[in-house]
């Protein structure tokens, strides 16, 4: 059994993390169940993968939650009877046809004519599991790219405000700076004073 860590968490982890608990919410799990599934993975305790979502990472992801309580709700509408009537309507077609066929006598077209329509409903079915399956891979794709989108936004307001920060910083200091050469050049003037030469003229002299 590996021994649990306890170092720092990098970047990579943490959208492990994120993706894992968002995908338990999205499908109905708890979040317990999800961190014991990241520790598993990270060989961290699920007390640890708890305290490192709820302190840090599931801030930069609130869009994020929305999003997969939102789908949690879609997919409970989403029933799969739809699909049952279907085949149970068309196996029930089937067996009238059939329990028809044994009354009047089974014949060979009959049996044939059962066989065609359970294969082209089999096929219809692969073709809707397998339409289905793509479907929701590519709901996974544009889910992990929400979160990695969601992340970055987080990343350039935090850039954006220190940068407005420090722009703030530096017109303080500008200031300060122009205030001081204000100041200097006051005093400098202050000690020019002007007196009368012997031939009339004004002369400037400094204290």
């Amino acid at each position: 059994m590996s021994p649990t860590r306890q170092d720092a968490w990098s970047q990579d982890e943490d959208l492990l993390l994120a993706e894992v608990v968002l995908r338990h919410i999205r499908e109905g799990g708890t979040q317990l169940q999800a961190f014991e599934e990241v520790g598993k993975q990270l060989s961290r305790t699920s007390a640890a993968c708890g305290f490192r979502w709820n302190s840090f990472v599931r801030k930069q992801y609130k869009s994020g939650i929305d999003l997969a309580k939102k789908q949690r709700k879609e997919m409970k509408k989403q029933t799969i009877p739809q699909e049952m009537d279907y085949s149970q309507v068309e196996a029930s077609e089937e067996t009238s046809s059939v329990v028809s066929a044994k009354s009047e006598g089974v014949t060979f077209q009959a049996v044939l004519h059962f066989l065609e329509n359970l294969h082209k409903q089999a096929t219809a079915a692969s073709s809707i599991e397998e339409a289905k399956e793509k479907s929701i891979q590519k709901l996974k794709d544009l889910e992990k790219k929400s979160y990695l989108l969601a992340a970055e936004n987080e990343r350039l307001i935090k850039n954006l405000k220190a940068i407005e920060e420090d722009y703030r910083s530096l017109i303080e200091i500008m200031e300060r700076a122009r205030k001081m050469v204000v100041l200097q050049e006051e005093d400098r003037q202050q000690k020019v004073k002007f007196q009368m030469d012997k031939n009339g003229n004004l002369e400037r002299v400094v204290k």
